[in-house]
């Protein structure tokens, strides 16, 4: 079965840089997996992403080697199983809030006896290979994400679950559960406590922190801080933020027409 080198990494000690794909295209993933992340994550949440479009981006990682990742909308084993089957390497699972919800996330990503995912890795075994089945259940990540006032209450419990791989910390829901205004790169305090709460706690368990930046300078605070799982912004934001920084360099150099060189 293909590597997946994700766990590689977390097993030298260093930190995975992930990408965050939420524009639906398979052309933006591949230019986005020609550029040096670790791994790649298709959102299915809060993205405008459905099902096939998934596949395709999935498709377009899967020429490069970053990891393809997948954050799914809800824990439900349907969804879970079926980007699964599609390929994904491992799924990141919002607004998980107990033991028992952790349970069954892990369980729906392992074949049994260790769970109840069933058999069907229809582009899964193209991607990783035909012993698939065979190696599937220590390959793929599970991922929950602690976003809530309840996730933090219950957060040594989830952290023992047997199969979490890692967490991900959600900044803006997290942000919301202390009454601060949801953001990414949080300075407030009781969201920057609860964050190094979270990293201390998956130290204590031998479980990966994992969390989503707005900038690389945030980003490698938080792996100073012991975050080994870090996202940087998105596809989206970094569209958005060279076409303005480029609009604004020329908008701002008050040259107007019959001004510019000729060529």
């Amino acid at each position: 079965m293909r590597e997946n080198t994700l766990k590689s990494i977390w097993a030298r000690g260093e930190a995975v840089v992930n990408g965050w794909l939420s524009i639906p295209s398979a052309f933006s993933a591949e230019v986005m997996a020609h550029q040096g992340f670790d791994s790649l994550t298709v959102d299915m949440q809060h993205g405008v992403v459905d099902y096939q479009v998934a596949v395709t981006m999935l498709q377009a990682v899967s020429t490069m080697p970053p990891v393809p990742l997948a954050r799914v909308p809800w824990n439900d084993p349907a969804r879970i199983m079926k980007i699964l089957d599609a390929g994904a390497y491992g799924v990141i699972c919002p607004m998980v809030n107990t033991r028992a919800q952790a349970e069954a996330l892990v369980q729906a990503c392992r074949y049994p006896p260790r769970g109840y995912r069933s058999w069907g890795p229809v582009r899964a075994s193209l991607y990783a290979g035909a012993d698939y089945g065979d190696h599937a259940n220590d390959t793929i990540v599970v991922m929950p994400m602690i976003e809530t006032a309840e996730a933090l209450e219950n957060l040594d419990e989830i952290l023992s679950v047997p199969g979490v791989d890692a967490v991900y910390v959600g900044p803006s829901d997290l942000s919301l559960a202390f009454g601060c205004k949801p953001r990414l790169d949080q300075t407030d305090p009781p969201v920057v406590e609860a964050q190094q709460r979270i990293v201390e706690a998956c130290k204590r368990h031998g479980v990966v922190a994992g969390i989503h930046n707005a900038t690389a300078g945030y980003a490698l605070k938080m792996i100073a801080g012991g975050y080994r799982f870090v996202t940087l912004a998105s596809d989206s934001r970094f569209l958005a933020a060279k076409a303005g920084e480029e609009v604004g360099i020329v908008r701002k150099s008050g040259l107007k027409a019959g001004q510019l060189p000729a060529y």
